[in-house]
């Protein structure tokens, strides 16, 4: 993440994978089959259809069941109860251990066909004669983590469902992937249960709305501020009454301002919520940089994980969501 300006595939690929310090323990504790078997015990027999964010119609004379799926929406549609087969993208550690990315996927029963950005293995994942792959979307029309030099290949191989991250709710985004999963057979077992935690802690929220809060990550040479419209998990915070901050002039691209470490102090801050992802930095080597150091919110403690790819299920969002409660829980608004 060099350079003064962040590409926004980039930003993303580094400033979304850093929940490496938070433990996604959410539920969903069915046995998975091993990778080959059928993603759901959805009947085969009836014809399949959905309507993707890209407003594209896919008709199948059958429902997909051997799936597969970018480990995002990997994470969402295993919490309904949907188990892909194969994923792609940050899925497991340098020491071999999962990448909280992929939530509560159980990646020893899943092949794996790239864990980095630009890298999908397209031999093996016509080997497993896929019938569907799922993928997120930052941007209408581009999966995330297909490369665009094996796109056209890939979209030969097997239908796909795009889901639009950007500009939209958490709420509408894990309502289009309960809508995927329902059609494809969802065994949707600790949904209900999920769902009341989540709305729970959505409404505790509101309590907190006294306290202004920064969200940002970290590189070596920079902090990234960014702009809550773009991101669900902030569209989701901001209407249930937080006061993030919206940065002033963002750039190219709209999902962040970035600043350098001198200008730290820019916005004011009750509380900061720094990306966990693995690609920046933690919170030992920012507190290196004196100006950020100095920060009121960071002086005063109230410095705290922010769980930038949660997975988009209800699961997901109510383990996220409790935690940044309990957290909040201890700040206090500052002079």
């Amino acid at each position: 993440m060099s350079g003064p300006v962040l590409a926004r595939r980039d930003f993303l690929a580094s400033a979304a994978g850093l929940g490496a310090a938070l433990a996604l323990g959410a539920c969903g504790g069915e046995s998975a089959p091993t990778a080959g078997a059928p993603a759901t015990s959805a009947p085969a027999a009836e014809g399949w259809t959905f309507t993707d964010d890209r407003d594209r119609k896919l008709e199948l004379d059958k429902t997909p069941s051997r799936i597969v799926a970018q480990v995002g929406a990997a994470a969402a549609l295993w919490d309904f109860g949907v188990r892909p087969i194969a994923v792609f993208g940050p899925h497991k550690l340098d020491d071999g251990t999962k990448d909280p990315q992929v939530g509560n996927v159980d990646i020893t029963k899943v092949e794996g066909l790239g864990n980095v950005w630009d890298e999908f293995n397209v031999e093996k994942y016509i080997s497993l004669q896929p019938d569907l792959l799922v993928s997120s979307m930052y941007v209408k029309g581009t999966l995330w983590y297909v490369p665009d030099k094996s796109k056209e290949t890939i979209e030969q191989v097997a239908p796909t469902v795009g889901v639009m991250l950007t500009g939209r709710s958490a709420t509408e985004v894990i309502g289009t992937y309960e809508q995927l999963a329902r059609s494809l057979g969802a065994t949707m077992e600790g949904v209900p249960e999920a769902k009341a935690r989540m709305e729970a802690a959505t409404k505790e929220l509101a309590r907190f709305k006294d306290l202004r809060i920064l969200l940002m990550s970290g590189g070596p040479d920079a902090m990234w501020v960014v702009n809550p419209p773009e991101y669900p998990d902030l569209v989701h915070l901001t209407t249930a009454g937080l006061n993030v901050v919206t940065p002033s002039k963002v750039d190219e691209g709209g999902f962040f301002q970035t600043l350098s470490w001198e200008n730290a102090d820019t916005y004011d801050a009750d509380v900061i919520l720094y990306d966990t992802r693995t690609q920046s930095l933690k919170p030992e080597e920012m507190l290196k940089k004196p100006t950020f150091a100095k920060l009121p919110a960071v002086e005063a403690g109230q410095l705290y994980p922010w769980n930038a790819e949660a997975p988009y299920s209800y699961q997901g969002y109510a383990v996220f969501l409790e935690g940044l409660v309990a957290n909040l829980k201890k700040a206090k608004a500052l002079p």
